[in-house]
């Protein structure tokens, strides 16, 4: 029976549970710092490029400590209140699980934002100038982001969440001794937690991935739907406001708060600090920016074809560069495993 294969874990000392949490919100507000400082005046709006593979995914990585690490809190805790258990009992504890457990949940992460990248570098070469701003830019956003409202009411999201919310049920369905079973299960908690969030995070790409004030927007909206006692209030409650702001963007997007329209001024800042200039976008649109696009003239080299006339030093520069430089809770889960009663070197 269920009752027989599964124990409570003991309590973790107060001190020692406020010390993991703040260990995971510290490590948290420093991908924050640094994600500003890799980010700040980035912002080119829905469709900002997002650079080069090994860049994007640098940056990503610390995106992904700053936004998640506060989220799964209970879980982390939960991972050391079963490790406490078993020592308790005698049973063998190695050194080092429940950091392979959170590497495992970041590296899920990372092969998501691989897929992300990918998907986002193809559209763009696939659909040309067809979503660029000024044309069907605004819909293809708003799009995405009424999208990720639909999504917020799929009975997968709802599987999804659950898994996430509930971080005892999960321990105790994947549960795997040692280093290598805690980097598993870390894996895949970050596997639902991307099928948990996917929707989101497909909406910070269409409101400007690179911009901070919507990547903490969305973070916010992951802790409130994993952490808050309300599990359907929060979830209805974000796939309300998604509708309202994917509706927003796709009609009127200059009256959305925080959102940089692309071809402003902003917009165009946030370009050259990336090193690119004007003729690298395609109207601000959803392609974003390519460094293939120059204005003729490329390097701005200067060539005189001045001619001393009649002792006159008058020159002519007849041509001229035009170019720029390139330039928790414990929801039900259902049965922690088929495989009736563990040993009690399995058992968490």
């Amino acid at each position: 029976m269920e009752s027989a294969t599964i124990r409570r874990p003991p309590p973790l000392p107060g001190l020692i549970q406020l010390g993991l949490i703040g260990l995971l919100l510290a490590l948290a507000a420093i991908a924050w710092a640094l994600t500003s400082d890799q980010m700040s005046g980035m912002d080119a709006g829905p469709g900002t490029d997002p650079g080069t593979l090994g860049f994007f995914i640098g940056v990503w990585v610390v995106m992904m400590a700053a936004m998640m690490f506060p989220s799964i809190a209970p879980m982390v805790v939960m991972h050391v209140r079963i490790q406490e258990g078993r020592r308790e009992r005698g049973q063998p504890v190695p050194i080092g699980a429940t950091t392979l457990f959170i590497a495992g949940y970041v590296i899920t992460w990372a092969a998501a934002g691989l897929v992300g990248y990918g998907l986002f570098q193809l559209g763009k070469a696939l659909t040309g100038d067809a979503f660029s701003w000024d044309n069907a830019g605004p819909y293809l956003a708003g799009g995405v982001i009424v999208l990720a409202a639909v999504y917020q009411l799929t009975p997968l999201k709802d599987v999804c969440l659950r898994h996430c919310r509930s971080p005892f049920m999960f321990l105790m369905k994947h549960w795997r001794p040692g280093r290598v079973g805690a980097m598993r299960m870390g894996l895949i908690h970050g596997g639902w937690c991307v099928g948990c969030c996917w929707a989101l995070m497909a909406a910070l790409f269409a409101l400007g991935v690179m911009s901070l004030g919507w990547m903490a927007c969305i973070a916010a909206l992951i802790a409130i739907e994993k952490l808050l006692p309300w599990r359907v209030l929060a979830n209805r409650g974000i796939a309300v406001l998604l509708l309202v702001l994917g509706l927003g963007v796709a009609f009127t997007p200059e009256s959305v708060p925080g959102l940089t329209l692309p071809g402003s001024p902003k917009a165009m800042r946030a370009m050259e600090s990336m090193g690119m200039d004007e003729g690298s976008m395609h109207q601000g649109g959803m392609k974003g920016m390519q460094g293939g696009s120059m204005h003729q003239g490329g390097s701005g080299q200067m060539k005189d074809d001045s001619m001393h006339q009649g002792g006159s030093k008058d020159m002519q520069d007849d041509s001229m560069g035009n170019g720029g430089s390139g330039g928790m809770h414990d929801d039900s889960m259902g049965n922690p495993g088929s495989g009736g009663r563990m040993s009690d070197d399995q058992m968490p």
